[in-house]
């Protein structure tokens, strides 16, 4: 089922900025009124802490040459000068040290004007949403799935959770790094972390229960031989193009075909698409739907370098909710859709 799209939702009105109504355009319509809420609320807020910005911005880069600068100088003087390679690596250390240093500042803006333009939505929809959530349990579930592999340490954020439509939902993104120790010939041993998960991950509980257990993947290399699809069958999907993108396991072979639709596998592809990830990976348990995707960073405000009152940072982050809202809304009993969504 699709979620219904609007050039100009609801028609706001002539008072709208032509620039708002174009950024906004092709929304669901749950966020029909976003472009005015966007214009009598969060633009005066973010242009309020314009002038902040651009003082940080500035200070930034004056902060990144001169890192570049102490690196150089590094280069010049441990190569060529004193033929000290150490100094050029001491250096190139300080010379990010204040790099980052100097971004700091443009962080914390970049923050708070991420807080300011996710509180309406979340405010509208009843959802709660942590940009620094701690350890979340979901991922010994995900990991149990077999949708990602073991680790030894782990960071998270940018959690949401909510309900729509009856649907209980949790959105996080995870990194996990696992340690690797190596020998060398000297019996030297060294330890390094190696990223083997970078993504989103999402949990949705339906209001009835999988008969069976299923499993998709796309793209997974490593994880098309996992251990979890132990018992499973083969499904043979109808669609040759979503078999060439897909490979689906179960234990219920009827179940599967019956809640693999096109329209799902539309979706979990759109759902790479503006999550900007891949490997997507999925698996229908119990009541519950687990996802996991290699991707970018979501709900971000976008680049500090330019004015904070562009209606694309607003519309970027509206499509990463609309991918979830389109998700869920493909599962959900239709008697709890929105009204807009029962067509």
């Amino acid at each position: 089922m699709s979620t219904p799209t609007s050039d100009g939702p609801n028609d706001p009105g002539p008072d709208i900025d032509p620039l708002i109504q174009l950024a906004m355009r092709g929304l669901p319509d749950d966020f029909s009124d976003f472009p005015r809420v966007y214009q009598d609320e969060l633009r005066p807020a973010l242009r309020a802490k314009e002038e902040e910005r651009q003082a940080a911005a500035k200070n930034s880069v004056r902060w990144s040459w001169v890192g570049a600068v102490v690196a150089l100088l590094g280069v010049i003087f441990g190569f060529f000068v004193f033929r000290v390679p150490q100094l050029a690596i001491v250096a190139g250390i300080i010379g990010f040290a204040v790099h980052g240093a100097g971004r700091g500042p443009l962080n914390q803006i970049g923050k708070r004007a991420k807080q300011m333009i996710i509180e309406p939505v979340t405010s509208r929809f009843g959802m709660r949403f942590d940009p620094d959530p701690g350890v979340q349990d979901s991922i010994v579930d995900l990991r149990a799935a077999g949708l990602v592999p073991d680790w030894d340490r782990s960071s998270f954020e940018d959690r949401l959770t909510g309900e729509r439509s009856g649907v209980t939902f949790e959105f996080f993104e995870a990194n996990l790094q696992e340690r690797r120790r190596t020998t060398d010939s000297r019996g030297r041993s060294r330890t390094r972390w190696v990223t083997v998960f970078d993504g989103q991950c999402l949990r949705f509980r339906f209001h009835k229960d999988f008969l069976g257990r299923t499993v998709v993947l796309r793209d997974a290399g490593f994880f098309n031989r996992f251990s979890g699809r132990r018992g499973m069958q083969r499904v043979k999907l109808e669609s040759n193009v979503f078999e060439d993108a897909f490979e689906v396991y179960s234990t219920d072979q009827v179940e599967a075909r019956f809640l693999l639709t096109p329209d799902l596998m539309q979706r979990l592809i759109e759902l790479e698409k503006v999550f900007r990830g891949g490997k997507l990976r999925c698996a229908f348990k119990n009541n519950e739907l687990l996802i996991a995707l290699e991707g970018g960073d979501l709900f971000e405000p976008g680049s500090m370098f330019t004015p904070l009152d562009n209606p694309e940072r607003v519309r970027e982050l509206l499509d990463d909710f609309a991918a979830i809202f389109n998700l869920i809304d493909s599962f959900a009993d239709p008697k709890r859709l929105p009204k807009a969504d029962r067509t």
